[in-house]
């Protein structure tokens, strides 16, 4: 059976405080028509929570563990480059099997962003010694005056 409307805040209060007047559950139904099943609900809710608020539903249980996401944390600031697939094999030796798109998911939340590495030039030991030398002999040039600079 699919469940009813909410009852408001007010009128549970109210139900509550007829109640606590010493009201049974058939003369509260009549003033406040609201059927008698509904007033024994809110009744014996707020016996047994102590409140006629609206409690939060459980919802569905996180895939991993603070403790999991806290590896995770670790892994990523200690190795930038490791891959999402690196990380879900090596958590699925240690605990649980989650996916991918999971991890990714978890480390943005955590405020760890994916970023493509910068591009920089694959130089061999001949390019790096001469490029090495054109930075120490253009040390203390004056840039201020380059060719073709807009400024």
């Amino acid at each position: 059976m699919v469940r009813s409307r909410e009852w408001s805040r007010k009128t549970r209060e109210q139900v509550i405080t007829l109640h606590r007047k010493g009201n049974g559950y058939k003369k509260i139904a009549k003033m406040l028509n609201i059927p008698r099943d509904t007033i024994g609900s809110i009744i014996r809710k707020f016996k047994a929570k102590g409140t006629v608020e609206t409690l939060p539903g459980r919802g569905r249980k996180k895939m991993l563990t603070s403790t999991a996401v806290r590896y995770l944390k670790r892994r990523v600031e200690k190795s930038p480059r490791v891959t999402a697939e690196e990380l879900r094999k090596n958590l699925s030796d240690v605990c649980t099997e989650v996916s991918a798109q999971t991890i990714r998911r978890i480390l943005r939340n955590e405020g760890l962003h994916a970023r493509t590495p910068r591009r920089t030039p694959l130089l061999c030991p001949k390019n790096k010694k001469s490029r090495l030398q054109y930075a120490k002999s253009h040390r203390y040039h004056e840039f201020s005056s380059v060719p073709g600079d807009i400024g």
